[in-house]
């Protein structure tokens, strides 16, 4: 994280007032950069999830206006699973903050540097919410959906010139509109996780130009008897919101290497480790995979039967890797879930907790993976900030994805490029590809 600090705020201002004040910092070279790499691994997710049938009903309905295209585009960045995520906050901050960004920076015409500021700040503002929120919320609600709006509402007031005051109102109403149940992950045919994305794109643009008309929020919405905490959030630490050192958390995010729950990233690292040294096809006998508990309660999934079951299940992670070697998006396709060899290596994969990994959970995203008395253990998975991903495996990523979005080599370069270095045509490009 860059070095400077935040603008001091009165301890009398509620929290949204308060976020505000800290979202008035300024950006420096060396976030913008940073943010350039969340741009690329968004714009790859979202090329190639428009080819997927909940992108198709996504697109087919969007109407014209910078709110419709937020929406539609909100949708997108989390289809294929492999949009970038804060393991603190647990929750994916790219697909509702970047299209709300992108949007409005394309209605406004603004410069590339405005619109990574923005991101920035967007950035900023979701993840420190939802590190405030705590695991029972956690528990219940779908953190990206609920702390997404107030991220979105933060770029777009960002790129809209918004003072602190009039910036704490568009908070205070996209909070308002917070949601996302995650009943949604109990139904494999359902795409609700991808409305939760949409909405709170769309609040967060909707928020922001309301404040800027001096529609008025609650600004004690997040500390409120009837607000936000007390409503959602058993046993959240308010605080965290204004809390913590300075310097941006865009810093933090992590990106997301594998096609796959994040939660099944370490587990995957560790299979691809031990792959390396046994042979598992060779000889029977079990597999054994421990991580934390989060882990088991997202992806123990014995027997998928459809592709986001894939994508949430350890067993089928495992089996992947040690069939065929580094996980792409065709290993969690129906075809895939349907291989024999694949459901054969799936039920000999045996799953339980690990005290180390839960107790450094979120912190730390840990799993090991043991088969004929060898272990490897990953106590980061890669992609986060104490294992990162390389460059090149992020450009390779895009590419893959512009690929299965359909892109031509020439125009997957360009968009490519276009990201990597925000030029003033880039949210225009990105109009037309996902138009």
């Amino acid at each position: 994280m860059s070095g400077q600090t935040f603008p001091d705020f009165q301890a009398s201002l509620t929290l949204v007032e308060a976020l505000a004040g800290l979202l008035d910092a300024p950006v420096g070279e060396e976030d913008r950069a940073r943010t350039c790499l969340h741009l690329l691994d968004w714009v790859g997710c979202a090329v190639a999830g428009r080819a997927e049938v909940a992108g198709r009903i996504l697109l087919s309905q969007m109407e014209a206006g910078a709110g419709a295209r937020a929406f539609a585009w909100g949708g997108l960045g989390n289809i294929l699973e492999m949009d970038d995520v804060d393991k603190r906050a647990l929750l994916h901050p790219g697909p509702s903050i970047i299209p709300a960004a992108l949007s409005l920076a394309i209605e406004k015409n603004l410069s590339g540097g405005a619109l990574l500021d923005a991101i920035v700040r967007g950035y900023e503002a979701t993840i420190r919410l939802g590190r405030a929120v705590g695991p029972g919320h956690y528990a219940l609600w779908h953190n990206t959906g609920t702390c997404g709006a107030v991220g979105a509402a933060a770029a777009c007031a960002s790129l809209l010139g918004l003072d602190r005051a009039t910036t704490a109102h568009a908070l205070a109403l996209a909070i308002s509109q917070s949601a996302g149940l995650w009943q949604t992950r109990h139904e494999p045919a359902s795409m609700g996780k991808q409305l939760h994305t949409a909405v709170s794109a769309r609040a967060g643009l909707d928020a922001a130009r309301l404040a800027a008309a001096g529609f008025k929020g609650p600004l004690t919405i997040l500390e409120g008897p009837q607000g936000f905490f007390a409503a959602m959030c058993p046993g959240a630490d308010p605080a965290a919101v204004i809390a913590g050192d300075a310097g941006w958390r865009i810093h933090d995010v992590s990106f997301k290497p594998w096609p796959a729950c994040r939660h099944a990233h370490a587990t995957i690292d560790a299979a691809l480790r031990l792959r390396e040294r046994v042979d598992v096809l060779e000889k029977g006998g079990d597999i054994l995979v421990e991580t934390y508990r989060d882990a088991l309660t997202f992806c123990d999934k014995p027997e998928p039967g459809t592709v986001i079951e894939a994508k949430f299940s350890l067993q089928h992670s495992v089996a992947v890797v040690m069939a065929r070697g580094r996980p792409k998006l065709e290993d969690f396709s129906l075809e895939a879930v349907a291989d024999p060899v694949l459901a054969a290596l799936r039920k000999r994969v045996k799953v339980g907790q690990n005290r180390t990994f839960q107790d450094n959970y979120p912190s730390r995203f840990g799993a090991s993976v043991t088969f004929a008395g060898q272990t490897e253990t990953v106590p980061d998975a890669l992609g986060d900030p104490e294992n990162p991903v390389g460059l090149d495996q992020l450009r390779d990523k895009a590419r893959a994805l512009f690929v299965a979005g359909g892109l031509g080599e020439d125009e997957a370069e360009a968009l490519r490029v276009a990201a990597e270095t925000a030029s003033p045509g880039l949210a225009g490009l990105i109009g037309k590809v996902l138009s």
